[in-house]
């Protein structure tokens, strides 16, 4: 289940980049899920735990990944956490549904993310609204942000 907080969250982590920079481990860099999000998000390549393959940056390290890849790194290995979703991309959406379909997410947004066109079920935290859909996800966030 995606929960979703809209606007000021104060136990938020907001500075993923730093967050990530001083916990991320290095199996976090190699498993499937990871080598697909870098992949799709960066366009890049593992190579291995300190090694990645970027078409514009050459040979890079992890710390040298876009902000939504290490905040989605960041969701599915802490999942105590809420981390601000806001670093990522709407290209980051389809990942956080899919970290979301077997666990509960929660994320904080403080902007209106674009999910698609697919059919989703979140909680919106703010005032416990369901919404289904990114039509529904739009009037219950236009409130907040």
């Amino acid at each position: 289940m995606l929960n979703i907080f809209f606007g000021d969250m104060p136990e938020a982590i907001y500075n993923t980049d730093v967050y990530f920079q001083n916990v991320y481990e290095d199996e976090w860099i190699t498993d499937d899920f990871a080598k697909e999000v870098i992949r799709k998000i960066d366009k890049s390549e593992v190579l291995d735990v300190q090694a990645i393959r970027s078409p514009v940056l050459g040979i890079i390290s992890p710390e040298r990944l876009s902000g939504g890849t290490k905040t989605l790194l960041l969701i599915k290995n802490c999942p105590d956490l809420v981390f601000n979703a806001s670093t990522c991309g709407d290209n980051c959406a389809r990942f956080i549904l899919k970290l979301a379909k077997n666990r509960e997410v929660t994320i904080n947004l403080r902007h209106i993310m674009n999910f698609g066109k697919v059919r989703f079920t979140a909680r919106i935290l703010n005032d416990g609204t369901m919404v289904h859909g990114m039509e529904e996800l739009l009037f219950a966030g236009a409130r907040y942000v």
